[in-house]
């Protein structure tokens, strides 16, 4: 909710070690960024987090479903519903399980309710959505929406898999090949996910190859390569960094941090999805434990009422219906005007100490203007993972550990050594928050840092 050994070895010891040699110097070399990708296999609500503790016990995916809509019996408009899947549950139990699960997920396909029409024209779009269960664990949701094969005005239909890693990247090239073989016939769809179900899922870096059969083509073998930095293979920075300016990032990531009710707005889902993922990604290494629903179906609309933390995403056609903007952080990713954010509390761009913010522009205005996913993903995870060294990157020096037995977070000499001061108001709120109180708990856990 991990595929490395060693993240079961205790990732939080692991992690104090990384956070006091990143006092000194950060990331001297792709060496040290491998070391610490691992850590993100603790146990987690965060959605950037989620691979993890069991995806090497487990299919590279759970089931694949294709979601048509048709048109309702006795009133107008579509509803969506499941025509394909694989594979088909076995047993009963199963197909109770799946039958929740399968409704969730028409609702997250087709998120805008049944305000459909028949199409002539429709741009692809492809993006991912949590599904959390009463336990509180949770899988991926990875969708595209196109028009499907055939002649004439239709509605869109969407393909969706269901799986426990989260790699964004991965799947959407995973469906690349879905989509080419279901636009000769869904029964090739079928070869095709059962030589995937029964490869591995690869190691950070490696690759692995499915070969399949396509009529008139042939044999074709398929590379699917995980990347290298597997703690960001569900972030691409890319969207976040073109609908808001660094400014306006640091207000939002302020709000973030400090666990706030956060509402994005943007008319596409693939939008939506990436912002999030990459909003809460930059809360490494602590992880997001409040609601996070990265497209919010418009059923259920009225959970942005909720008077707990939220990340919450809604398309722009929805925002009429949010009339309550009370102690609420709205940002319209698609906005025009001068300021992205339709509401705010107004005291986001003070909440982190001036100095920290401009240390952090600087950083973020090393970011090449035409720099690949991994670039952007090492500036920009580089300059947050750095703010949180200088921050509480002390902790670990105030866990105090009689006997070598289990230790107590000293919160008061923890709150003395801050430095410099003006950073002090700000860390007295953030060790207030679920995110540090959960990430201390772990650490306390933890025998010694030897």
């Amino acid at each position: 909710m991990s595929t490395e050994d060693d993240v079961a070895h205790g990732p939080m010891k692991k992690l104090s070690s990384v956070l006091s040699s990143l006092q000194d110097k950060l990331h001297k070399n792709k060496n040290e960024r491998k070391a610490v990708s691992p850590l993100l296999g603790s146990a987690s609500a965060s959605p950037v987090a989620q691979e993890r503790n069991q995806a090497g016990m487990h299919f590279f995916f759970e089931y694949l479903v294709v979601v048509s809509l048709r048109k309702k019996m006795e009133e107008e408009g579509y509803e969506p519903h499941v025509n394909y899947q694989f594979p088909k549950a076995m047993s009963r139990t199963q197909k109770e399980e799946e039958e929740k699960c399968l409704k969730a997920i028409t609702l997250f396909c087709f998120p805008e309710g049944i305000s459909w029409v028949p199409l002539t024209e429709y741009h692809s779009e492809t993006f991912s959505f949590v599904l959390t269960e009463i336990d509180g664990t949770r899988r991926n949701g990875y969708c595209r929406r196109l028009l499907p094969h055939g002649k004439g005005a239709r509605p869109p239909e969407a393909y969706c898999i269901i799986s426990r890693v989260a790699c964004f990247g991965l799947f959407s090239k995973i469906f690349d090949e879905v989509e080419k073989r279901g636009q000769i016939s869904k029964a090739m769809i079928y070869p095709f996910m059962q030589s995937l179900r029964e490869a591995p899922f690869p190691a950070p870096g490696n690759t692995v190859r499915i070969k399949s059969f396509i009529p008139e083509s042939g044999t074709e073998i398929i590379s699917l390569t995980r990347p290298l930095d597997s703690w960001l293979e569900h972030v691409d920075f890319h969207t976040l960094f073109r609908c808001l300016t660094e400014e306006e990032v640091l207000q939002v990531f302020a709000a973030t941090v400090l666990e706030r009710r956060i509402l994005f707005i943007a008319e596409e889902l693939s939008t939506l999805s990436q912002v999030l993922h990459a909003v809460a990604a930059l809360l490494f290494p602590f992880v997001w434990q409040h609601t996070f629903i990265s497209i919010v179906p418009r059923v259920l609309l009225d959970v942005y009422l909720a008077p707990t933390p939220y990340l919450l995403g809604a398309q722009s056609s929805l925002l009429h219906l949010l009339n309550d903007h009370s102690d609420l952080l709205i940002v319209d990713l698609a906005g025009q005007t001068e300021s992205k954010f339709i509401s705010k509390i107004g005291d986001e761009d003070t909440l982190i100490p001036a100095n920290l913010q401009e240390e952090l522009l600087r950083e973020l205005c090393k970011r090449k203007h035409n720099a690949t996913t991994e670039e952007l993903n090492l500036v920009v995870s580089e300059a947050f993972l750095t703010f949180f060294v200088k921050t509480v990157g002390h902790f670990a020096h105030h866990i105090k550990r009689p006997n070598k037995m289990l230790g107590t977070f000293q919160k008061k000499s923890f709150l003395k050594a801050v430095e410099p001061k003006s950073s002090q108001n700000f860390v007295k709120q953030f060790i207030q928050t679920q995110m540090f109180d959960l990430f201390i708990q772990e650490e306390e856990k933890q025998p010694n840092h030897e």
